[in-house]
């Protein structure tokens, strides 16, 4: 008779791991902590080992718990209850031998999902008497499992987390290298995890002379013996982890030679690379193959310069499916991911490129907006070059891996692909509210409407966005994109109130007696700087703002279809050397100026731009003076710009910015005949708010001082990031900033009403 395995309960522990139990009364009643069974989906599937969790005889049910990471566990985790799967083999494996250890004081260590595999473990020494600590790391907080049942079968509890994000930051043997220098005199260390955590606390453990057992991870295939795929060299001898182990002397383990036994297969098992043992739940795509050594990136598709210094289309097309999983395949996967500490938003930057490379872009994408509400806009403006690219392995002998162009793909596929996500959030009955529509408080009013705050966000234009709207150009950013984005917002439940001036239509005073519990600012810097030189208020004489808000919000692009115009003579000059001034002078570009130049008074590799805008620039035609500064603006008698007097400049000691100041040079100045002047040297933030809120302490320069921890400022109850507090920034700095202070109002929030 053949035996039916059907699934009788589903429990997902986290977007990766699903706790099922499974109906196979032989092996429930045979089942102990430590064995394993092996399952197959279906006829054609993998044999795939899991450990047994936990077996109750009276039911039959056998519960196993597994990591969503190829094929067959993904298959796995779509049955449902009542549903059927091939095979289901067990028990196999040694049990662990804990009896001896009846009363005594033992260490039990989970890295990851091995914390599944050694909770049966702390329960079993748990209902024999023994004092049990658990101490259980993960890589953040969203992927921790099983909390409450580890605390349930132990003395003590320590969570870890790489990040921080909860509990105690750092590795699970920091902890129990503190516990043992404290005192506590463990009999038994238990580790189940990655190979190279279990490595880890077995060399410490050894210098304390504390007996260490851990349960490895080698592939395995048939699980019987058979095969000897699964064999590890202990103590000098040859053993094999389905029949002798799982469970070893970590004192006695050769690890190096198992982790590279466990690499073995990873060339050839680039899609079905399921057939590393999930015995310790080592991540199996922690070591994936990475065959593209390749030291420069997969290029990026692009609109020939001479083209497209005629229309305002998407300079960077983007890469396609291939392209993009190319790519992928350079990144190295490091254990210590310093591409995620450089990212603002911490963004889970190998695990959504793994996903790339095995082809899963939904799964990449939900990965990165676990944490990142903007990834499209993000992936085409963020200087990643300066911050997670900054910080890539690959970058050191050679170009870092393309992570900003990964991301933008993603994001596209997303929005090309894939129905909008319907939420169903429960609300909390508390309201707040969020003043500026930009990266920061878009981010902010996500963030605190995903967990079940009645979010008002008041935008002063016509329309949100902010300075993704107003501020970069169509052929960087475009617009419908955007939109796209943030209407995510919206099914988020957040109310989007437009052409709403807080400091005028309400102040901060009047929102907080409307029952608004708390309120952030996120008003962005919205007021120009100028040169204060003779000229400046000639016609044709541009802030960067007005310039670029004309050309972008108001799409002056395509006047006279449209009613509002921008003036751009045969030859315009733009001041400054920033983002800003790239963007302006290629639009004055793309709107027939016969040239443009652009002014800055320093050298060209101290120019704030990116490196690729400035080089797009370039290759559109775009001159640039360097080491020159603007002395005077001509005009003639009906007040209409006629030219540009600049000075050249000499280059002095280094200033607080660490570049070469500027020296003017006597007797050398020269004269650009001009009909358009764009002044791009910064802006700072709006007075209105400081102007109508007395309480709100400001800098000397405008911005709006904040606890940089908690974004909260002078005024209780209300919180600012973003450009209204440090200035003109990045697009992803506001989004951190945003981050921050949601967490913070929460908090602020809940604290009121304890």
């Amino acid at each position: 008779m053949t035996n039916v395995f059907t699934v009788a309960s589903k429990r997902f522990l986290n977007d990766s791991v699903v706790m099922m139990e499974i109906a196979a009364p032989h092996i429930a009643a045979k089942a102990k902590p430590g064995q394993f069974i092996i399952f197959r989906i279906d006829e054609d599937g993998e044999r795939i080992p899991l450990t047994i969790a936990g077996a109750d005889k009276e039911t039959g049910n056998v519960m196993i718990i597994a990591q969503i990471v190829g094929k067959s566990t993904r298959l796995l985790a779509q049955k449902e209850v009542g549903e059927t799967i091939a095979d289901f083999v067990g028990p196999l494996g040694k049990a662990s031998e804990l009896e001896e250890y009846a009363g005594k004081k033992v260490a039990v260590i989970g890295g990851g999902l091995g914390s599944a595999i050694a909770w049966p473990q702390a329960r079993l020494l748990h209902e024999l008497g023994a004092d049990v600590d658990i101490i259980a790391g993960f890589r953040n907080r969203d992927l921790i499992i099983l909390e409450e049942e580890m605390k349930a079968c132990s003395n003590r509890l320590f969570i870890t987390t790489d990040d921080g994000s909860n509990g105690v930051k750092g590795f699970v043997s920091d902890v129990l290298k503190k516990e043992i220098d404290d005192g506590v005199p463990y009999d038994l260390v238990i580790a189940v995890g990655p190979l190279i955590m279990m490595k880890v606390v077995s060399e410490l453990t050894k210098k304390y002379g504390i007996k260490t057992i851990v349960s490895m991870n080698t592939i395995m295939i048939d699980g019987t013996g058979m095969c000897g795929g699964c064999r590890l060299t202990v103590d000098g001898e040859t053993k094999f982890a389905c029949v002798d182990g799982p469970d070893f002397d970590g004192h006695q383990v050769n690890f190096d030679e198992a982790m590279r036994r466990g690499r073995m297969y990873h060339r050839s098992e680039r899609e079905s690379y399921e057939a590393i043992c999930n015995l310790t739940g080592e991540p199996e795509h922690k070591n994936l193959p990475r065959p593209n050594m390749a030291k420069e990136k997969v290029p990026m598709p692009m609109q020939d310069p001479a083209e497209r210094q005629k229309n305002f289309l998407e300079v960077e097309q983007g890469y396609t499916a291939a392209m993009a999983m190319e790519e992928a395949a350079r990144c190295l996967n490091c254990k210590h991911r310093p591409c995620v500490s450089g990212c603002p938003v911490n963004v889970n930057i190998p695990d959504f490129i793994t996903q790339v490379y095995l082809g899963d872009f939904e799964k990449a994408y939900e990965i990165i907006t676990d944490t990142n509400g903007l990834p499209a806009v993000c992936g085409r403006v963020c200087p990643q070059e300066t911050q997670c690219e900054e910080l890539c392995v690959r970058g050191f002998k050679g170009e870092p891996v393309g992570i900003g162009r990964l991301e933008r793909f993603v994001a596209d596929w997303h929005l090309e692909h894939a129905e909008p996500p319907v939420y169903s959030i429960e609300r909390n009955g508390h309201r707040v509210a969020v003043v500026g529509s930009g990266p920061a408080g878009l981010t902010c009013a996500s963030d605190l409407a995903k967990i079940g705050y009645d979010v008002t966000l008041f935008e002063a234009l016509h329309v949100t966005g902010g300075v993704l709207m107003y501020g970069i150009p169509e052929f960087r950013l475009p617009k419908k994109l955007v939109q796209k984005e943030i209407a995510n917002l919206k099914r988020l439940g957040v109310d989007i109130r437009t052409n709403m001036v807080v400091g005028r239509v309400n102040s901060l005073d009047e929102l907080l007696s409307q029952g608004y519990e708390a309120v952030f600012l996120g008003s962005g810097a919205g007021l120009p700087s100028f040169l204060h030189i003779p000229g400046e208020n000639l016609n044709a004489v541009y802030s960067a703002n007005e310039f670029l808000t004309r050309v972008n919000l108001m799409k002056a692009y395509q006047f006279p279809h449209v009613d509002t115009p921008v003036f751009v003579g045969e030859h315009v000059a733009v001041i400054g050397g920033g983002n800003v001034a790239m963007d302006a002078a290629r639009s004055a570009k793309r709107l027939g100026a016969k040239t443009v130049t652009v002014v800055y008074r320093r050298a060209k590799e101290d120019m704030p731009a990116r490196i690729e805008e400035v080089h797009h620039a370039e290759e559109e035609g775009i001159l640039f003076k360097n080491l020159y500064n603007p002395v005077s603006i001509e005009g003639n008698e009906e007040g209409w710009v006629t030219g540009l007097t600049i000075q050249k400049m000499g280059q002095g000691e280094p200033d607080a910015s660490g570049r070469r100041r500027p020296v003017p040079i006597p007797g050398s100045e020269e004269h650009l005949p001009v009909q358009t002047v764009v002044i791009a040297i910064g802006q700072s933030p709006n007075p209105l708010l400081r102007n109508t809120t007395p309480d709100l302490e400001v800098e000397s320069w405008g911005g709006i001082i904040v606890d940089e921890k908690t974004m909260a400022t002078s005024k209780p109850g209300v919180f600012a990031g973003g450009d209204a507090v440090t200035g003109a920034a990045t697009v992803i700095l506001a989004m951190g900033a945003g981050k921050i202070a949601a967490e913070s109002m929460d908090r602020y929030i809940k604290a009121k009403h304890a």
